[in-house]
């Protein structure tokens, strides 16, 4: 018998996860070229060169048992301090190799510090609609995720619901940015405001609140916008990362962690976060990864090619009479349902063969996500299929 805890958790199934299941079967029965699935956020683009380039390398050149073997449960300290140093160029930073923790992605990162930093009871505020899994990863410390709407117009943050929502028991507060699934960027005006509620709050209340930045998209941002770097603005930020998006690894499971030494508690939460990784089973970032990676940090995304897909999509759905959102960043395109309820929606999608997210499962009724990290032949295929769903719908 599993844990009642568990049972929860398997009712509450991920529903992009079932989406790609039903993906799979819908394409055994009608053949893949003629399903359309914009369920999961699995690149299609793939790794650069640079990356198996890098793979080799470590493999040729790094002895087999550093390569294989164990490290420190941080990671290895000449790849955290080449971590540190890219980011210290990149935004001005002043980090070193020990605010660095070489994590299991950016899921992993967000585990260890929830883990380090919540005890049971304690609230972590979050901006709907969000990513799905927030609520398991907080609910696995005992924790109690709350979600506070963002502005129904513009989808960024609104400050003042920040300061309604935080209490004596919140703990921290994750924001996801780029955001996973409008799209939207928020921007730096939002961010200083942001920082500014939670400075006065942590004030109030007498107690650090600490702003979890969950970046895996970073990299992904359009038409020359910029997404803000979190430490800048509030002191009291770790940082989540992931190269699963950047450079097309998501099974290879490797990011970081930043935890700047401006934290209150920096010393402890640095030794407590390392001991996490540790605990929860990770023990440390996969080792050949570590190394490959830190020799690709200047490898870049495939935004062009992700820029097209965002564009021909957004074009070729407006025309057709649908509401998109425009995406600044990621690869998801939100949309809103030609009728309240989109689970309604995402049904007539699958009679069409597209393959769709309900908003619901990020919290959100009546908007549905669409995954473009697809080949630009299948959003071009697919537009037809888009055509007969809108027709369903009397869109022009």
């Amino acid at each position: 018998m599993i844990s009642e805890k568990m049972k929860k958790l398997v009712g509450g199934s991920s529903a992009i996860r079932a989406m790609f299941e039903e993906g799979k079967r819908l394409a055994a029965i009608y053949g893949r070229e003629n399903v359309y699935d914009y369920s999961l956020g699995n690149p299609n683009f793939p790794a650069p060169a640079a990356v198996n380039d890098a793979i080799r390398a470590v493999l040729d050149e790094v002895d087999s048992t550093v390569v294989h073997g164990y490290m420190s449960n941080a990671g290895f300290d000449d790849v955290r301090q080449t971590v540190a140093e890219s980011l210290n160029r990149r935004f001005g930073t002043a980090f070193a190799g020990k605010n660095i923790l070489m994590s299991v992605g950016a899921a992993g990162a967000l585990h260890v510090i929830l883990k380090v930093l919540l005890n049971p009871g304690d609230e972590v505020l979050t901006f709907a609609p969000y990513f799905v899994e927030y609520g398991n990863y907080v609910g696995n410390y005992d924790g109690v995720l709350r979600a506070i709407p963002v502005d129904a117009a513009t989808f960024q943050p609104d400050p003042e619901a920040l300061a309604a929502a935080v209490t004596a028991k919140t703990r921290a507060v994750i924001i996801n940015n780029p955001n996973n699934p409008t799209g939207v960027i928020y921007s730096e005006e939002t961010v200083k405001k942001l920082a500014a509620v939670l400075e006065r709050k942590s004030e109030e209340f007498g107690a650090p609140i600490y702003l979890l930045a969950d970046e895996p998209y970073r990299e992904l941002a359009y038409d020359g916008l910029e997404v803000p770097f979190l430490t800048k603005y509030y002191r009291n930020t770790a940082v989540c990362y992931s190269w699963s998006k950047s450079l097309s690894l998501p099974g290879e499971r490797i990011g970081y962690l930043v935890l700047p030494d401006e934290l209150d508690g920096a010393e402890e939460i640095i030794a407590a976060a390392s001991i996490a990784n540790r605990m929860l089973g990770f023990i440390n970032a996969p080792s050949l990864m570590q190394l490959a990676v830190a020799r690709c940090l200047d490898c870049e995304p495939n935004l062009s090619g992700y820029d097209a897909n965002r564009r021909l999509l957004y074009e070729g759905l407006t025309k057709l009479g649908f509401e998109p959102v425009k995406p600044q960043g990621t690869f998801y395109l939100w949309l809103k349902s030609p009728e309240p309820d989109e689970k309604k929606f995402v049904e007539k999608g699958k009679s069409h063969n597209i393959l769709m997210v309900a908003g619901s499962a990020f919290a959100w009724p009546g908007y549905v996500r669409l995954a473009y990290c697809v080949s630009e032949d299948m959003i071009r295929r697919s537009l037809p299929a888009f055509a007969k769903l809108a027709a369903e719908y009397g869109l022009k």
